[in-house]
Order: C-alpha cells, then sequence, then structure tokens
C-alpha cells in the first residue's frame, strides 16, 4: 500500500517538473524571471548616489530594511510591492514630479532615521562604554540629513511646457 501511494507521489511530482519546470535545449529554464518591465523606468540621476550613501549603513548610519522603505513610502502614500532595496527607493523616486515630493520623501525618510537616533542615544546612555560607537553613528546620520538638504536645494523643477533649448 505505502509502495503504491510512493509511486503515484512520484508520477504527480514527475508532471509538475514536466509541465511546470520545462527547460530550453541547452538545460536553462525558459521560465526565468525577466524582471518587473517597471524596474526599467527611469528614475532621477540623483537616485544613484543616494543609493550608495542611504543603503549602506557604513555611510548613513543606520541600516533600511525593506520595510522601512515600505513605511516610508505609506507615509507618502505612496504604493511599493516589496522588492530588493535598491529597486524599492528607485521605485520611491520614479514618478518624481516636484519639489515637495521631494521634501516630503525626505522628511518622512528623516523621521525614521531621527527614530534611529534616539536608539542610539538611549544605548549610549545604558552603555557609556560604547557610547563613542553611537556617537558616530549619529554623526553619519546627520551627514546624509544634511546631503537630503543639497539634493532638495539642488533640484529643478521643470515643467511639461518648458522649452529644452532655453533650459
Amino acid at each position: 500500500m505505502i509502495n503504491g501511494n510512493i509511486d503515484e507521489l512520484r508520477a504527480e511530482f514527475d508532471k509538475f517538473v514536466q509541465d511546470k519546470c520545462i527547460t530550453d535545449e541547452e538545460g536553462t529554464s525558459t521560465d526565468i524571471d525577466k524582471g518587473d518591465p517597471v524596474d526599467d523606468e527611469p528614475y532621477p540621476a540623483f537616485v544613484d548616489e543616494l543609493q550608495e550613501k542611504l543603503l549602506a549603513p557604513s555611510q548613513s548610519g543606520v541600516y533600511l530594511s525593506r520595510i522601512d522603505i515600505k513605511r516610508i513610502a505609506t507615509g507618502i502614500d505612496e504604493s511599493l510591492p516589496i522588492k530588493e532595496r535598491d529597486k524599492m527607493l528607485k521605485a520611491l523616486f520614479r514618478h518624481l514630479t516636484n519639489r515637495k515630493y521631494l521634501e516630503d520623501t525626505f522628511a518622512e525618510i528623516n523621521k525614521h532615521l531621527n527614530g534611529r537616533v534616539m536608539i542610539y542615544t538611549e544605548l549610549a546612555e545604558a552603555f557609556p562604554a560604547s557610547k563613542e560607537i553611537f556617537e558616530g553613528y549619529t554623526a553619519k546620520v546627520k551627514k546624509t540629513q544634511k546631503m537630503f538638504e543639497q539634493i532638495v536645494s539642488d533640484y529643478e523643477e521643470i515643467e511639461p511646457t518648458f522649452d529644452p533649448m532655453m533650459i
């Protein structure tokens, strides 16, 4: 009786593999995830630098998880799917059209960064021997926040009616 069930299970599994995991002549899967077409949409040039600095804890002083980025998007009434952090950050700025959106986005990111600074301050007070480490993280956060201010001040709004030859 057990052998009959195993044979049926094996046949069902082999059929599943044949139907769902078909490979081409080279042996590679034909059902490869080619990415979301939305991921290939253009985004502002500053996002690459922002990714390097904001997503690297050694640069920004904090680790922003996918959930953090999702909460930032929710805070500015955007909807983002959970993906890799860099793709989520690009998607967050993909539809940037005005300075207000940029300011709101950075304000929401700053809320998360300031929350981490509060945690660092509490930890530095609770563990005085580690105070120097947490002060270093806090300094990196402040530097990152200054970068946001610089990006906002450098951002130029371009209206659809502007003549590209006159800019």
